[in-house]
C-alpha cells in the first residue's frame, strides 16, 4: 500500500523554495486536497465564458466573467461530490500520472481561449462598428479573473467551515442524514441574508447618496430659460431646482422654432416641453397634477400632437427621440414626463419595482382625462413614449379596456426590457415564420416591430386607427436577456439571427445566463444603433410610421437622419437603464 500524499511529500529530497512551491509533487498533493473534477469544471466554465455574446465586454468585466464562471464550475463539482459521497456511491482514484496530465490538459485550455477570447470580442466590435482590443489587455483580464476567483473560492471554503461546524453540532441531536440537507440549507439563507441585508443595502445606501448627489447638481452651462412659457422660468409652477438635473437638461435641449424652420425650409413653431422633477411635489399623484397644471399654462394641449413620456430609472429622456418628433413635426409637439426615481433603472426595478409603472400611470390618467373632455377636433393627437425601463412603465399605463371608446393614436416604446408583459405577449404569439428578435403580431395593423433595417412597412398590411412600434436591437441584452437561459437555448439564438448577433455566440448551460447578465451592463456602451443605444435615424423612422408627418419626402427624411445622427452627443447615446 503506498504511502499517504503528505507522507510522500515530506520525504522529498531537499529543494529551494522556489522549487519546493513549483514541484510538481506538491502541485499534486494541492490539487489532490482539492478537487480535480472542480478544477476541470472551473477550466471549462471559464473557457466558455470566454466566448462572444450579445455586447462587447471590455478587459476588466471579461476577467470578472471569467473568474465568477471558473469559481461557479469549481463549486458545482464540489456539491457534485459531496452528493456522491452522501448517497455512498463508490470512488476511485486519479492516478498521479493521469492527474499531471489533465492539469497540463486544462492549463492550455484555459490559455488558448484567453487568447482567442481577444479575436471572438473583436469580431463583435466589428459588427458593432467599435475600435478592436489589443492582446496586451490580456494582462488585466488575467489579473481581474485571478481576484475574482480567489474571493468566490475564500466565501466558498468559509461556507464549507461553517457547514462543517455546523453539521457536527446538529450531529448530537439529529440524525446525520437530517443534519447534512438542513446545515446546507442554514448556511444557504445566513449566506443570502448577508448579501441582500448587509451588502446590498450598503451598496444601495452608497447610490442613493451618490445619485441623490447627481440629480440635485446644477450645471455651470445650463441657465434657466426666460420665456414666461417655458418650464423653469420665474412664471413656471415648477422652479428651475425642482426639475433636477435629468429635468433641466431634458427642456434645456431640444431644437428651438428658428432650428425647426431654418432646417426645414417651412414655417415652424416652439415645442413645448415640460418636465416634473423628483422634489417637485411630495409624491406620484401630486407631481401629476403639477405637470398637467404646467402643460396647461404652457398651452400643451393646443399643440397637433402631445406625447406622454415614461423617463429611465434616473428621470434620463433620450432627447434624440423627441427632437425627431419635433422636426418632424415642425415643432407643433408638446411632451410631457415626471421623475419617480434618481436610482438607475436596474436599482430601481429591483427595489421600487412598481414606482415607474405606478408613477406612469398616473401621469397618462391625468392627461387622458383631460384631454377626452376637450372636443375631439380641437386636441391634439395622444401618443406614448418611453426607452428601457420607461418602456415598460408606460406599457403599463395603456389600458386598452379603459379607453376603448375613445383610444390614443398609438406609442412608440424603445428597447423594451425582457420582464415588459406586452412585449412579451406580442414576442410569444407572434407569426411563426417570424424570428423571436423581429416578430410580425397578428395581421401587423396594431403592432409592428422594427431593428436598424426599418421594417415597418409590410406589404398588404395596413395600419389601423392605434399604431404601436417596438424599436429593438438583436444585440441588446436588456430587451433579450433570458432567464431560462441558465438551462435552455433562448429562441432567438436558434435559426437565424439578428444582423447584429455574432455568428459564433454558443449557448452554453449557466455560462449564458452569466454572459447575459454581464451583457446588460455592456450594451450601454455600444455606439449608436446597436446594444442599448439608439440612433436618431431609427426614432424617425418609428415616429414617421406612427405620427405620419406631412411634408416629408425620402430625401428631405434621409437628410434628417443623417443630420440628427451627427448631432448625437454621448449624454444623448448612453441610455439609462
Amino acid at each position: 500500500m503506498p504511502p499517504p500524499a503528505d507522507q510522500n511529500a515530506a520525504r522529498a529530497p531537499a529543494a529551494s523554495p522556489v522549487a519546493r512551491l513549483w514541484s510538481v509533487r506538491r502541485i499534486r498533493f494541492h490539487i489532490a486536497r482539492r478537487s480535480l473534477l472542480g478544477l476541470v469544471l472551473g477550466t471549462i466554465f471559464l473557457a466558455a465564458s470566454l466566448t462572444p455574446s450579445l455586447a462587447p465586454r471590455p478587459p476588466v468585466l471579461l476577467g470578472l466573467l471569467g473568474g465568477t464562471s471558473f469559481a461557479m464550475g469549481y463549486l458545482l463539482s464540489l456539491a457534485l461530490i459531496h452528493v456522491w459521497h452522501y448517497m455512498g456511491l463508490p470512488v476511485r482514484r486519479v492516478p498521479p500520472r493521469a492527474t499531471q496530465v489533465i492539469l497540463i490538459l486544462c492549463a492550455i485550455l484555459a490559455a488558448a481561449y484567453l487568447w482567442l477570447s481577444i479575436n471572438w470580442q473583436n469580431d463583435v466590435r466589428v459588427v458593432l462598428h467599435m475600435q478592436p482590443l489589443s492582446h496586451w489587455q490580456l494582462i488585466s483580464t488575467c489579473i481581474v479573473a485571478l481576484v475574482s476567483f480567489a474571493v468566490l473560492f475564500a466565501l466558498g471554503l468559509l461556507a464549507r467551515t461553517l457547514f462543517r461546524r455546523l453539521t457536527l453540532w446538529l450531529d448530537r441531536y439529529l440524525p446525520r442524514r437530517v443534519a447534512i440537507p438542513l446545515g446546507v440549507l442554514i448556511v444557504a439563507l445566513l449566506f443570502w441574508s448577508m448579501i441582500t441585508g448587509i451588502v446590498f443595502k450598503a451598496g444601495l445606501h452608497l447610490a442613493d447618496a451618490s445619485f441623490s448627489e447627481l440629480d440635485s447638481l446644477i450645471e455651470p452651462d445650463l441657465a434657466p430659460p426666460t420665456a414666461p412659457l417655458q418650464v423653469g422660468s420665474a412664471d413656471s409652477l415648477i422652479t428651475w431646482e425642482e426639475l433636477g438635473r435629468q429635468g433641466r437638461q431634458y427642456i434645456a435641449s431640444g431644437p428651438s422654432q428658428n432650428q425647426i424652420a431654418l432646417f426645414t425650409g417651412a414655417p415652424a413653431s416652439q415645442p413645448i416641453r415640460v418636465y416634473a422633477g423628483l422634489n417637485s411635489a411630495r409624491n406620484v399623484d401630486e407631481r401629476a397634477n403639477l405637470a398637467l397644471a404646467e402643460l396647461k399654462r404652457v398651452g400643451g394641449f393646443n399643440k397637433s400632437i402631445l406625447v406622454v413620456i415614461a423617463p429611465t430609472g434616473t428621470g434620463w429622456i433620450d432627447s434624440a427621440a423627441i427632437d425627431s418628433l419635433e422636426y418632424l413635426q415642425h415643432g407643433d409637439v408638446a411632451s410631457v414626463a415626471i421623475q419617480y426615481s434618481y436610482l438607475a433603472s436596474w436599482l430601481s426595478l429591483l427595489v421600487e419595482p412598481n414606482y415607474g409603472s405606478d408613477s406612469a400611470r398616473a401621469m397618462f390618467r391625468k392627461v387622458y382625462d383631460y384631454w377626452k373632455t376637450l372636443p375631439r377636433e380641437h386636441r391634439p393627437r395622444l401618443y406614448l413614449y418611453g426607452l428601457s425601463l420607461g418602456a415598460l412603465s408606460s406599457e403599463s399605463s395603456l389600458d386598452l379596456f379603459d379607453m376603448i371608446n375613445d383610444p390614443i393614436q398609438g406609442a412608440l416604446w424603445a428597447g423594451p426590457p425582457f420582464p415588459s408583459p406586452l412585449w412579451q405577449s406580442t414576442t410569444r404569439n407572434r407569426q411563426p415564420d417570424s424570428p423571436s428578435w423581429l416578430p410580425r403580431f397578428r395581421d401587423s395593423s396594431v403592432v409592428r416591430f422594427t431593428n436598424q433595417q426599418d421594417h415597418l412597412t409590410i406589404p398588404g398590411a395596413s395600419w389601423s386607427r392605434m399604431r404601436i412600434v417596438y424599436l429593438q436591437y438583436g444585440s441588446d441584452p436588456i430587451t433579450f436577456f433570458t432567464p431560462s437561459s441558465f438551462y435552455r437555448q433562448p429562441e432567438w439564438m436558434i435559426g437565424k439571427r439578428a444582423p447584429d448577433v455574432s455568428p459564433t455566440f454558443r449557448w452554453v448551460p449557466g455560462v449564458t445566463f452569466l454572459q447575459l447578465s454581464v451583457d446588460m451592463i455592456t450594451g450601454m456602451e455600444t455606439p449608436p444603433g446597436f446594444g442599448h443605444v439608439f440612433a436618431a435615424d431609427d426614432y424617425v423612422n418609428a415616429w414617421v410610421a406612427v405620427t405620419q408627418p406631412a411634408g416629408w419626402n425620402e430625401a428631405s427624411l434621409q437628410r434628417l437622419s443623417q443630420d440628427l445622427n451627427a448631432r448625437q452627443r454621448p449624454d444623448q447615446t448612453q441610455a439609462q437603464p
